[in-house]
């Protein structure tokens, strides 16, 4: 069944549609037919080219919206999803390991093309600030790296080493760290919702005044390795989760 939302995003567009109708209808009333013949094609083609550009990207909007409602489960790329089908790694793209800041906003991960840093070896590297969403790590070596103030949207982050990596104040939303090892890892003030610790190690790590749903909560708590004290902040690893038992 097609939600209310989707029948709301329909008549938007079907306004647009009768507003930019009513707009050439307006425009062919007022101008002769001896003014158009006078007019060049520089003036009022891109007019007209204008108005139907902006309808394509209006139709286009509606269209994702639609697809997105219609099936929610299109658009999942994050800790909730169980299975992923992701394509060969390029190894002959020498410039693929390293950090790139998203340009496009990190709410759906958006990027021109896959962010790739699998099997690379980025230990002790600063990519604070930077917004990594939609980055895939699988065997990738992040140890001691510096992610403060670093956002995470939709981030597959497999079987890789994030040892003693500092999280501190970034947003880990929707991301997976299935399989990989976080000993040490401080994520202090760190907002972290929808996000999969399964199968991860997380001995010794630091999770004090950070934003985890109780869900999430719950599941972390479930984890046999949340256990230890951190070695930078000193604190007790499962009591900084809010863990009750």
């Amino acid at each position: 069944m097609i939600s209310h939302t989707v029948v709301v995003a329909l008549l938007a567009l079907f306004s647009f549609g009768q507003n930019t109708s009513s707009a050439f209808s307006f425009e062919s009333s007022k101008i002769s037919q001896k003014t158009l013949s006078s007019l060049s094609k520089e003036n009022v083609i891109p007019h007209r080219k204008d108005l139907f550009r902006d309808f394509g990207k209006m139709a286009t909007a509606a269209f994702l919206t639609i697809a997105i409602i219609v099936d929610p489960g299109a658009a999942l790329a994050d800790g909730s999803t169980k299975e992923f089908k992701l394509p060969p790694i390029d190894f002959s793209d020498k410039s693929r390991c390293q950090f790139a800041s998203s340009k496009m906003g990190q709410a759906n991960a958006a990027r021109d093309k896959l962010y790739d840093l699998r099997q690379c070896n980025l230990a002790g590297k600063d990519a604070s600030g930077f917004d990594l969403s939609g980055v895939i790590m699988t065997g990738t070596d992040v140890s001691k790296a510096k992610f403060v103030d670093t956002q995470f949207s939709k981030a597959y982050l497999h079987e890789s080493n994030f040892d003693g990596a500092d999280f501190s104040n970034g947003v880990i939303d929707r991301a997976s760290f299935k399989g990989s090892t976080l000993r040490g890892a401080v994520f202090v003030n760190a907002v972290l919702t929808g996000t999969s610790f399964e199968g991860a190690n997380v001995e010794n790590a630091d999770f004090s005044d950070s934003y985890i749903g109780d869900f999430d909560v719950k599941s972390l708590c479930r984890n046999p390795t949340l256990k230890g004290e951190n070695p930078t902040t000193g604190m007790e690893t499962r009591a900084s989760v809010g863990c009750r038992n």
